[in-house]
């Protein structure tokens, strides 16, 4: 039997996570584990967890004889360039200690497979920006994609090394309805539908034609635990697999939701997140993906529209389209 531990559990995907790994493994065998001094989303099991304190995450895995891990706590872009120190000894660290942790139990015999994400924020101005390859340039100009980049080379390395079962993808922007918007560039396609149900007019800070890859929470959870249990031997990429959902712009998204609330408005303010989505694909060729573990998304913009505006609670209410 599994035992799981998903560290950042508290995040945007965490907290979904935890919840569909325990419908999948039974609530007692998935254990929730974030800085903060409780569970924000009800978790059966919770521990707090620095990532940084490396004998901590062990005595938790002791503990509950944890098989796997899921290290998503991360300083996302646009917080990270507000602190690229905090945000490099956090993203790599935090990895680090993970694998180091999985290369230990490893030679125990005690084998961990580890998941940790990479991001869309790993490329850079001179990859190809349309149906990005799996292998291609890879040029990142945030500490976010920065410490990206370096994070697929060294879940490689151990893999290649010390045969560390780890495993990745390279997330699209995230959209869902249960969490606030946080401190990511493509945080736009959240945001934007609070201010839709509120009935104001949405100040993006992206440019109405900045064409970036999403992927809706329940593919982005789909995609995490068909990779994670997938067979080993069909893997072909250790680094981090593009996953492709959709991809779309502000001016496409604030149409379909004008499509179901017709006095909606939008204008544009771009800040300093437009230079770093302009830096970013516009789309993902995720063929690997799909030939290795049978990737393939499932919703389209519309339907994502039409749920975000059916769940969303604003000021404590829930707001039907």
């Amino acid at each position: 039997m599994e035992k799981i531990l998903v560290i950042g559990a508290n995040g945007q995907i965490g907290s979904e996570l935890v919840e569909a790994l325990a419908a999948q493994h039974g609530a007692n065998n998935v254990i929730a584990a974030d800085i903060s001094p409780a569970s924000l989303y009800g978790a059966a099991i919770y521990e707090i967890i620095d990532v940084l304190n490396a004998a901590r995450i062990t005595e938790v895995i002791e503990q509950y004889q944890v098989t796997q891990v899921y290290q998503l706590a991360a300083l996302l872009s646009a917080t990270g360039e507000k602190a690229p120190l905090k945000a490099w000894e956090l993203n790599m660290d935090g990895l680090l200690n993970i694998l180091e942790i999985a290369r230990i139990r490893g030679e125990a015999d005690k084998p961990l497979k580890v998941f940790w994400p990479s991001s869309i924020a790993a490329f850079g101005p001179n990859t190809p920006p349309v149906n990005t390859p799996q292998y291609t340039v890879m040029d990142p100009s945030t500490i976010y994609g920065i410490s990206k980049l370096a994070g697929e080379r060294l879940c490689e390395y151990y893999f290649e090394k010390y045969g560390v079962d780890v495993r990745s993808i390279r997330y699209p922007g995230i959209i869902s309805f249960k969490s606030p918007p946080g401190g990511g560039t493509t945080d736009y396609a959240i945001a934007i539908f609070h201010s839709a149900l509120r009935g104001e007019a949405y100040s993006c800070f992206l440019e109405a034609e900045t064409t970036l890859p999403m992927i809706y929470m329940p593919d982005a959870i789909r995609a995490t635990i068909s990779l994670m249990d997938a067979d080993a031997a069909k893997l072909s990429v250790r680094s981090s697999y593009n996953v492709a959902g959709l991809s779309f712009n502000p001016r496409e998204l604030a149409a379909a939701i004008k499509q179901n609330l017709p006095a909606f408005d939008i204008h544009y303010a771009p800040d300093s997140r437009q230079a770093i989505a302009a830096s970013w694909p516009q789309s993902l060729d995720d063929a690997q993906a799909r030939t290795d573990w049978g990737w393939q998304a499932q919703v389209g913009l519309q339907d994502l529209v039409t749920d975000m505006l059916k769940n969303i609670h604003v000021d404590g209410k829930e707001l039907a389209a």
